[in-house]
């Protein structure tokens, strides 16, 4: 078996077990929009398992490309590091992220924002959200990270950092062209419910779509289009959300 095919065997197959930890720990939690996160220990160790579950398959393209030139650097006698160092930085990236955003949400709960509630405004919110993510697919911004993250060879090639911290801020210089990048769609996972199974398949589709797939970039304006649809069904009829869970109430179609 050729390096390349066993770096991707690895990493996908870390994927498929990160998704099968990820259904295990969030069974029976989806609470749809503005669910309890819970302690911060907890809640780091779900977020990196479900960023491997989402975003290893994505990523995949760059890991294969850094390891085939730090490869040729050793053929040629020079140092240089495996990809789980890179992929480390990569995940502290999005860690980060996640950290973030559990702040915010606390601020938020902590204050008792009594408006946020799903029977007063909470739909109109998440609905808000969800437009906020469709405008951000359509800004200069989102084409600047996708074009990074689909073609990585300037990172790869032209900043090539030696050692083992060289290799963990490639990594976490990656993972935050990511963050930029699918920042908008991570918003519009909270807003549906973060530990839905069903929304998260659903994203992480969107994400490899945009990131992997020949003329991916040319879908971002597609997805807002969706995204558009998404907040105004929210806002409608959020009942017949395939998936949604109201708080308080059950969805039609839950998955997770």
């Amino acid at each position: 078996m050729s390096r390349s095919l066993t770096i991707a065997v690895g990493v996908l197959g870390a994927a498929f077990v990160a998704w099968l930890v990820t259904v295990q720990r969030m069974r029976g939690m989806n609470g749809g929009p503005g669910t309890d996160l819970g302690a911060l220990g907890w809640y780091v160790g779900v977020w990196v398992t479900m960023m491997a579950a989402m975003m290893l398959p994505a990523v995949l393209p760059v890991v294969l490309l850094f390891a085939r030139v730090s490869s040729e650097r050793m053929r040629r006698g020079q140092p240089a590091v495996g990809t789980p160092v890179f992929l480390l930085g990569y995940f502290a990236a999005w860690t980060a992220f996640g950290l973030v955003a559990y702040a915010i949400f606390r601020a938020i709960v902590d204050r008792h924002f009594m408006f946020l509630q799903w029977d007063q405004q909470g739909r109109y919110v998440a609905a808000g959200a969800i437009g906020l993510a469709a405008a951000y697919q359509l800004t200069p911004l989102k084409r600047i990270c996708l074009r990074h993250c689909r073609s990585p060879l300037a990172l790869v090639l032209g900043h090539w950092r030696e050692g083992r911290f060289g290799a963990f801020r490639m990594g976490a210089e990656h993972g935050g062209w990511c963050v930029g990048c699918c920042w908008g769609l991570m918003l519009a996972l909270f807003a549906v419910g973060v530990m839905s199974i069903a929304w998260m398949v659903i994203i992480a589709a969107l994400i490899f779509v945009e990131k992997v797939l020949p003329r991916g970039e040319r879908l971002t304006w597609i997805i807002g289009a969706v995204l558009v649809g998404l907040a105004i069904w929210v806002t409608v009829s959020p009942g017949s959300v395939p998936w949604l869970v109201q708080p308080g109430g059950m969805a039609g179609m839950n998955m997770s």
